[in-house]
């Protein structure tokens, strides 16, 4: 259809750092980060009207350098974070040694432009705008330095924009920030501990729990921890044949993760018993980079691979919504007082709703759009930014 048919948009630069933002009167907005060692590294704002179908995009730079992680407050719809690469390779009289060379990802709380609040920035077609793009301003440095390299910040779910938690190497740090952000002060930290040059992949905040935990990936492990003890609460062990790349909690039931890697492989799990995950999708033919949960529909996930596919599955058998109604994991016990005649009805049948080949490169990200829950962007190495929506039949059927 028509109306299902793909919006793409080509950044010229390479890139693999995607976040959707809630911008001004709930517009759609996605933010992208590049990378390039040739040019300074940008963000890209892209505004989509969907009545239109049309994309606008604004360009803000981003000195500090290569950005690998991008996310947007919850809070602010101003503020921002990355993680960043910054190449070490002078010596102290600035001689360049290749054998000192050395790559350090930093991360670090950012602020678009007061005029980028309001709107009032000038039109992304203003070959001004095209050619001396603004500059982020810079709150404060997340400073890892003492714990290693930074892979990925994660903002508070359910907060004011005041805690953040930064994986480095082996570290979880979590950090206080004052009121304008200007400031960051690390509260409590967790270290993972073991043999050999032991890493986080990736992680994700829960939101249940009163934002109390958080999942963490680590080679072929999924762990959980308490943010109130920084003490480890489950491990998956070898979640996954190989490397784990990328986690999601279910919105709607809040013992439930998804999870993906290297294996080729997108896994479910009921952290109460994790001896074995609760389904596996096997439909991508190489690494699996990312996994989204929709926000509001938990059956929805997209799932995005460097076979250069974005799959789109129902997983409703274990979503919230099992039986075509919400029901809670009360509702799901074996109880014997549970004889409700639509609890004996059988689970409607996941399945494969859509997959999405407009990319020509490895796709490392997804995002459902914070404002459209019907409404999604993948991005793939080459800058290649696609939105997409899930078909109307499909929308039509779980509303109704």
């Amino acid at each position: 259809m028509e109306d299902d048919a793909p919006v793409i948009y080509g950044l010229e630069f390479q890139a693999r750092a995607l976040t959707s933002q809630t911008a001004e009167s709930d517009a759609i907005r996605f933010l992208v980060g590049t990378q390039s060692l040739k040019f300074d590294n940008q963000i890209h704002i892209i505004d989509f009207d969907d009545e239109n179908n049309i994309i606008s995009k604004s360009v803000l730079q981003h000195e500090a350098g290569e950005i690998w992680h991008i996310s947007a407050s919850p809070a602010d719809k101003a503020v921002l974070t990355t993680c960043y690469n910054i190449n070490w390779s002078f010596g102290a009289l600035g001689v360049q040694n290749a054998s000192e060379s050395r790559v350090v990802t930093s991360s670090a709380v950012w602020r678009m432009p007061p005029e980028w609040e309001s709107g009032s920035h000038e039109s992304p077609d203003d070959p001004h705008n095209s050619h001396n793009p603004q500059s982020l301003d810079l709150l404060c440095h997340l400073d890892n330095s003492a714990h290693g390299n930074a892979s990925c910040v994660l903002w508070e779910p359910m907060g004011d924009g005041k805690r953040v938690i930064s994986l480095a190497d082996n570290h979880a740090l979590l950090w206080d920030l004052t009121e304008s952000s200007t400031q960051a002060t690390i509260s409590s930290s967790a270290t993972l501990e073991g043999k050999g040059q032991l890493k986080f992949t990736s992680g994700k905040w829960s939101p249940h729990h009163n934002c109390t935990q958080l999942a963490t990936a680590n080679d072929t492990a999924i762990r959980g921890w308490d943010l109130r003890t920084m003490k480890q609460i489950y491990c998956i062990e070898n979640a996954h044949g190989q490397l784990v790349r990328d986690l999601d909690f279910n919105p709607n039931k809040q013992y439930y993760l998804a999870s993906c890697g290297d294996d080729c492989k997108v896994k479910f799990w009921d952290v109460r018993n994790i001896s074995e995950p609760v389904k596996t999708l096997e439909e991508h033919s190489h690494w699996v980079w990312s996994v989204r949960y929709n926000h509001s529909h938990d059956q929805l996930v997209l799932t995005g691979s460097s076979d250069s596919r974005v799959i789109l599955s129902n997983m409703v058998s274990i979503s919230s919504e099992p039986f075509g109604h919400l029901v809670d994991d009360d509702d799901l016990s074996d109880g014997e007082d549970n004889h409700n005649d639509e609890k004996t009805k059988e689970p409607l049948q996941d399945s494969i709703i859509s997959m999405y080949e407009e990319h020509e490169d490895s796709v490392y990200a997804i995002e459902w759009s914070s404002a459209d829950p019907w409404l999604f962007a993948s991005l793939s190495y080459d800058g290649r930014l696609v939105i997409n929506r899930v078909p109307r039949a499909l929308k039509y059927r779980i509303l109704l």
